[in-house]
């Protein structure tokens, strides 16, 4: 994607899309600077917090609900479901970077997108393409932000991205990025294939919210680490910018930190890391403890954060030259092709 990006820019004089990824961690993890998060000026009051604290923690996904997904109960492989659900996210992402959208935004998205797959009460992926449940998700949390995005500008960017000659994305385009941009025939939606698309999006959306109880609430980890830091007393922004960019890799985890674990933990968590990485020395004790984290849910959020790289490396092996299944149709048939194979066929 890094490569498609750079001759946008060169060529087309496009967006400026390259503050917008880390050129050091692999490509899926987004640099800093698309975070629109500043330090606050000063820390709430007690009165203030408590009033606050109900908007700093979310619904957290029970052990039936990640045990149990509809998906699975419609004979889903669990590998599978948690490959196409990381490709969501990843398609997620790679279209709020395009639409200008800032990451706190694109990050509620992904959160959506992971929820309403969770339970036998959640959407199954034989009955809803993770395609359309990802634009949806992205259109739904723009248009309750600051960033609403209209419907076309959504489905065109979606039709570029899922493009499987015109595709930046490895998981869409196995081949790789185009050598040369892709023509605006390449992404451009007719207007009678706008006008299917967008009956599509707008079904889905309303299928998300009834799949939410119309719950769109969440809570991000990304401004509470940085008022965390602050309070440490530590300034160093290339601290900051490893919190943020463990924070934003977290988002691709297979084990779903963000809907197991509330931000409070994941951002003690992403401070412990990058705090050692940077080498960067923080208070003698037990310093999560004051931010009402255990050392046990700590260890566990470490260790997790630090595997999502490995574990995406995995997934590049697995699906190494095949694309991953994002319609349902392209989902039955992976899962016959998987039948067949243990069948010897």
């Amino acid at each position: 994607m890094l490569e498609l990006v750079t001759r946008f820019e060169r060529n087309n004089g496009g967006p400026r899309f390259l503050t917008s990824l880390n050129l050091e961690l692999p490509l899926w993890s987004i640099h800093h600077r698309t975070c629109h998060y500043d330090l606050p000026d000063s820390l709430p009051t007690m009165t203030q917090a408590n009033a606050g604290l109900k908007y700093l923690s979310n619904a957290l996904a029970t052990p039936d609900q990640l045990s149990n997904s509809s998906s699975s109960l419609d004979d889903v492989p669990s590998e599978l479901e948690t490959s196409i659900r990381c490709a969501g996210a990843q398609l997620t992402q790679a279209a709020g970077v395009l639409l200008h959208l800032s990451q706190d935004i694109i990050a509620q998205a992904i959160v959506i997108f992971t929820r309403f797959w969770l339970g036998a009460e959640g959407g199954s992926l034989r009955i809803y393409s993770a395609k359309d449940v990802s634009a949806a998700s992205l259109y739904l949390t723009a248009k309750l932000s600051f960033q609403p995005t209209s419907p076309r500008s959504i489905l065109n960017v979606y039709n570029l991205l899922l493009s499987q000659d015109a595709s930046p994305l490895w998981f869409v385009n196995p081949r790789g990025a185009p050598t040369q941009p892709p023509t605006p025939e390449t992404y451009v939606l007719s207007e009678g294939g706008y006008q299917t698309g967008r009956l599509v999006l707008l079904r889905v959306e309303s299928v998300i919210l009834r799949t939410l109880g119309f719950d769109t609430h969440v809570a991000l980890p990304h401004t509470i680490a940085l008022t965390y830091l602050q309070t440490l007393g530590v300034s160093r922004p290339a601290v900051s910018r490893r919190v943020l960019e463990h924070l934003n890799a977290a988002l691709l985890s297979p084990q779903l930190l963000y809907v197991t674990h509330q931000p409070n933990a994941l951002a003690v968590a992403a401070i412990y890391l990058a705090t050692r990485e940077v080498e960067v020395k923080l208070v003698d004790g037990e310093w999560w403890e004051v931010f009402d984290v255990d050392r046990e849910e700590l260890g566990f959020l470490v260790v997790a954060m630090r595997s999502t790289e490995g574990f995406m490396r995995k997934e590049t092996e697995v699906w190494k030259n095949k694309a991953i299944p994002l319609v349902t149709d392209e989902v039955d048939a992976e899962i016959e092709r998987r039948r067949m194979m243990d069948e010897g066929e």
